[in-house]
């Protein structure tokens, strides 16, 4: 495999106010196209993170903080998440919101969970009963009996493991936070899609 090094970022701020700001990165390409197209994706979605806050909400933000990590910057394979934690007037609590991001920075994709796998392959029966062992050997408190995971699960690459994560409250009461589930590519090898990006994390050179 070629050698591919990592793509350059720089960490952008957005300033709401006293208490509100909001950290992105931003990417930088000599292809100009598909940087504009990544970079794009990236504040669409810190801006749906945004609405998802303050939609259907009577009262105000008081507090708002906008983050994010990259999990994955290698092998041509670029894999984000962001999360953002807002806090309204008088709630019990804040509350956070966590969404992902995982590019082939060569060619342009952005890639669905779907797209990890060979077609046909039952991805979500073999991801889901990886779940329900850690969930049973971690011993995680579920708020319903975990049966499996949505076809558009929520994930991100982190060389070579997938991480399955969940949102507050999704299968979990809210002390747990992010239920997350690492699986190593090796205990996915026989179905995984071998040109998308975990096949090239499976790849031992």
């Amino acid at each position: 495999m070629p050698v591919s090094f990592p793509v350059s970022t720089v960490t952008l701020k957005v300033d709401f106010g006293r208490n509100k700001r909001i950290y992105y990165p931003r990417i930088d390409l000599q292809n100009h196209q598909l940087k504009h197209f990544i970079n794009q994706q990236i504040v669409n979605q810190a801006q749906q993170l945004i609405d998802q806050q303050v939609s259907n909400m009577s009262t105000s933000v008081e507090e708002m903080l906008g983050t994010y990590e990259i999990k994955n910057n290698q092998r041509d394979i670029l894999s984000l998440s962001q999360s953002n934690y807002t806090y309204h007037f008088q709630a019990a609590h804040g509350m956070t919101y966590m969404s992902s991001l995982t590019f082939d920075i060569k060619q342009g994709t952005l890639y669905k969970l779907s797209d990890l796998f060979k077609p046909g392959s039952n991805y979500v029966k073999r991801l889901s009963s990886l779940i329900q062992l850690q969930i049973k050997e971690r011993d995680i408190q579920t708020l319903e009996e975990f049966t499996q995971i949505k076809p558009d699960q929520d994930f991100y690459i982190a060389d070579k493991t997938l991480v399955i994560y969940f949102q507050l409250y999704e299968i979990t009461p809210y002390v747990f936070g992010f239920p997350m589930f690492p699986i190593s590519v090796y205990d996915l090898q026989d179905i995984l899609n071998e040109d998308g990006p975990l096949g090239k994390m499976a790849v031992n050179n």
